[in-house]
């Protein structure tokens, strides 16, 4: 369901002018097909990332598809992505799972990174010239990752290859984990993946060219490539969902196996920072290694490896902002809403948890967008040279070069003034004449 808010006009810019109740405008979106699908579940729910179109939203269901709606026609898809071609995905169990959706082999998130050039095969349609389109980064639960490029504005029908899984380097033995929720793709070139699990790890991976000796031939990051695109994983943060509590002083803290799923939320404000927010509060994560990651891909470093030694140099940061499960016996609190807004004294956040209560809290300070450079650290030996200087350094002094400008604007000023005043004078005699009438009469 989509909700639409009325406009703002008036004094204040309220909405509708101010009035106490206002109506908003709702359109269900594919209302027939979870009718008529009942044991079909919504797995995620974004917008299409293009301001020049009308406004489009990604739903990705638990049948392992990801269909495209237009606002316009809500009933009926304009583009569906099919991400599993197996029969075993028309097999489930009695209670509506597939057998590929036990094993973690489902789609549980997506997210749109910055939009690239890309090949129209790459699309899904004929031509080897290079149109833009969205990298659509999808994570399945089992903690792999998959990539397709999209584009609307070029094709609406035929859904373009699906590459992966990407590798991910160093390789774990548990693929980081089982039990993935979530993926965030920041607005950085090369792209940063947010890869979350339910137990509260969160993994920084950097998307960047794959190496000769993957065993993999698809087309990569690189649209002009002929490598599929690997993760390399920057550095993994552990939340903490719940207080730890100590039982003693020899004895080790009281560790809670508590675990929720992770929702993923970009910073308006600040392209180097995210925001988390699960059942048991929120935190917010700033990356300050991004401008040290650009400086070392632009290097002639070729060691790829060599990128976990810069992230031990420094570390992100990280801030528990809210906590709604202050203990491991207290019911957590999960966030419903989640919001950034700009303020007099900085971004703030605003929450809304599951008791309709409103909070705000001021965000993290020590992480903020890149500031431009001074003009003193600038290396350049022939700055340029200040027009006052210029005229102090002149044959004339700088005062004579004022002296000289009050001069040419001294006679039509002059005039001018001479003017006004002999229009005031005027204005002053028939003004005195009028009222001598009125008192004689």
């Amino acid at each position: 369901m989509v909700l639409e808010l009325p406009k703002r006009w008036g004094k204040n810019s309220e909405f509708e002018g101010g009035k106490s109740t206002v109506n908003c405008s709702t359109i269900p979106i594919a209302e027939r097909f979870f009718t008529s699908s009942t044991s079909l579940t919504l797995k995620h729910a974004a917008w299409y990332p293009c301001d020049t179109m009308e406004p489009h939203i990604v739903l990705l269901t638990s049948d392992n598809t990801i269909r495209f709606y237009s606002l316009k026609v809500p009933h009926t898809p304009i583009k569906v992505i099919v991400l599993s071609d197996t029969e075993e995905e028309t097999l489930t169990i009695k209670t509506g799972r597939a057998y590929t959706a036990s094993l973690g082999e489902t789609a549980v998130a997506f997210d749109f990174g910055p939009q690239v050039p890309v090949p129209k095969h790459a699309l899904g349609q004929r031509g080897s010239e290079e149109v833009l389109g969205y990298p659509l980064y999808i994570l399945y639960e089992n903690g792999e990752t998959f990539l397709t490029y999209v584009s609307l504005l070029q094709s609406t029908g035929s859904p373009g290859k699906l590459l992966g899984p990407l590798p991910m380097h160093p390789a774990a033995e548990d693929n980081y984990g089982y039990d993935a929720c979530a993926v965030l793709c920041l607005p950085c070139v090369p792209n940063i993946l947010v890869i979350a699990t339910e137990s509260g790890m969160l993994y920084h991976c950097v998307v960047l060219d794959g190496e000769e000796d993957d065993e993999q031939s698809e087309k990569s990051w690189d649209p002009r490539s002929d490598l599929i695109p690997s993760l390399y994983v920057f550095e993994c943060v552990e939340l903490e969902l719940a207080l730890k509590l100590a039982t003693g002083d020899e004895e080790d803290p009281l560790e809670s196996d508590f675990s929720c799923p992770i929702k993923l939320h970009r910073d308006p404000k600040c392209p180097s920072r995210y925001h988390c927010t699960h059942e048991a509060g929120v935190h917010s994560v700033g990356l300050t290694w991004i401008n040290k990651l650009h400086k070392f891909l632009g290097s002639d470093e070729e060691d790829k490896d060599s990128l976990q030694e810069l992230g031990a140099e420094q570390k992100c940061f990280v801030e528990h902002i809210l906590c709604t499960k202050p203990l491991p016996c207290r019911q957590p609190s999960p966030i419903r809403g989640f919001w950034i807004v700009s303020d007099v004294l900085g971004p703030t956040m605003i929450c809304i948890t599951n008791s309709y209560e409103c909070i705000t809290r001021p965000l993290l300070s020590t992480v903020h967008p890149a500031s431009p450079p001074l003009l003193c650290t600038r290396e350049d030996k022939e700055l340029a040279v200040s027009p006052l200087r210029i005229v102090a350094e002149a044959e004339h002094s700088f005062e004579k070069h004022i002296q000289g400008i009050l001069n040419c604007f001294s006679l039509p000023l002059r005039k001018s003034l001479r003017e006004m005043a002999e229009r005031l004078a005027d204005k002053y005699e028939e003004a005195k004449e009028k009222q001598e009438d009125i008192m004689n009469r």
